[in-house]
């Protein structure tokens, strides 16, 4: 405990004095205020014509200028955009120490490395859920300066958990991230894995298998596929994330631990 507090500190640090932290802040702020602009193209498309607006190509994608669909499209941004977000966020947490090539420095502390490791992914979850609840609130605001219809504090708290349960999801799927990026020492590994396995989650939801496939969860759950992809998701489906978890933490702590700190 009395190095635990120290090490999360210094991690907080880092993230606190880098342009990640600013720059993953304006990703999760784009979705509210992109879905905000579809509402006004929504709600007066002629006017969003005259302006130079694509208003068929809204009305295709968001259907109906109202508060259900605006949080849909919250929701929807969070399960696809939030994951490859999340993904960087771990990325860079995992990954800068080697290539800034502080590794070897960091593991050569009296620190246990089950103690940095551990930082490191409590950084993650706070910074990463910290955002989403910031992706929320703005996304009240947005909504209501555009004056969206259809509000009610019942489909509110109801988004709001759907949002956060999705965001926790996410976040339980990306210590494989973390292991890519430790174990391939940098950031490309990890993007790599993410961006693979972002590909393959719509590819096998869309064969009607996702509810199967632990990374396709969180984007049937935010309806991205229809009611009918919603549906498909049991206890199964949270029963491998679960799994997905405990291997991708398990299998980081071990890539740590074998780290020779001379490399």
């Amino acid at each position: 405990m009395n190095s635990w507090l120290p090490a999360l500190w210094a991690e907080t640090l880092k993230a606190r004095r880098s342009k990640a932290f600013v720059l993953t802040a304006i990703g999760f702020a784009l979705f509210p205020l992109v879905s905000g602009l579809f509402m006004i193209i929504l709600k007066d498309p002629a006017a969003a014509q005259a302006m130079g607006l694509i208003s068929m190509k809204a009305q295709l994608v968001a259907g109906t200028a109202d508060w259900p669909t605006f949080f849909d499209m919250l929701l929807q941004s969070t399960a696809m955009g939030g994951f490859i977000l999340m993904a960087f966020i771990m990325a860079w947490v995992f990954g800068r120490e080697f290539s800034d090539r502080t590794a070897k420095e960091l593991l050569a502390l009296p620190t246990p490395r089950r103690v940095i490791v551990g930082a490191k992914f409590v950084l993650t979850a706070l910074w990463a859920l910290g955002l989403t609840l910031m992706l929320f609130v703005l996304g009240l605001g947005v909504g209501a300066a555009v004056d969206v219809p259809g509000w009610s504090p019942e489909l509110a708290w109801s988004s709001f958990w759907s949002l956060m349960t999705i965001a926790v999801l996410n976040l339980m799927l990306m210590p494989f991230v973390a292991l890519f990026a430790s174990a391939g020492r940098g950031y490309l590994p990890p993007l790599g894995w993410a961006f693979f396995s972002f590909i393959l989650a719509q590819i096998i939801s869309v064969l009607g298998w996702g509810d199967w496939f632990p990374w396709s969860v969180p984007a049937l759950l935010s309806g991205m596929f229809g009611p009918q992809g919603a549906e498909q998701i049991g206890m199964h489906s949270y029963i491998l994330i679960l799994l997905a978890l405990i291997v991708g933490v398990a299998a980081t702590f071990v890539s740590w631990q074998s780290t020779d700190q001379v490399r």
